[in-house]
């Protein structure tokens, strides 16, 4: 069973962030450059919050509200879901599957190691269970 771990050590080590201050205009432009869904919200070093393409969505286009005058801050979830190192690929998808979201930021303490995303966890799970079918496919023909 994969952990967060080692999806972690699969992935390019980069985590992209933006302060909470800062115009949700930038945060779309980064987002855009970097061809990501969502952007850890930092400030002083700590996750206040998380902010992705559904955020902006909803709560800026269909609102009316202006990209260049909104800060992260208002439209960004505060309420984090994290997980850890020794989480298992199947919990995350679990989380992501009931809470209906995409992004989990990784965690050791208050330190952000890293994101795994829905693609990230569909691609482990596939592959362990391409693996199981090779095992079980070896199996039936000794």
């Amino acid at each position: 069973m994969r952990t967060v771990r080692h999806l972690l050590e699969s992935k390019a080590p980069e985590v992209f962030a933006i302060g909470p201050d800062q115009p949700v205009l930038d945060a779309i432009k980064l987002m855009a450059e970097k061809r990501i869904g969502a952007l850890l919200v930092m400030q002083a070093g700590k996750l206040v919050g998380i902010i992705s393409e559904r955020d902006y969505a909803r709560k800026v286009v269909l609102q009316g509200r202006s990209s260049a005058s909104t800060p992260v801050a208002d439209i960004m979830t505060s309420d984090v879901v994290r997980v850890g190192l020794a989480d298992t690929a199947d919990h995350c998808m679990q989380i992501v599957t009931d809470k209906r979201i995409r992004h989990l930021p990784v965690v050791d303490g208050d330190a952000v190691l890293g994101v795994i995303s829905i693609g990230d966890l569909v691609k482990a799970v596939i592959e362990d269970q391409q693996i199981e079918i090779d095992q079980l496919q070896r199996y039936i023909a000794s």
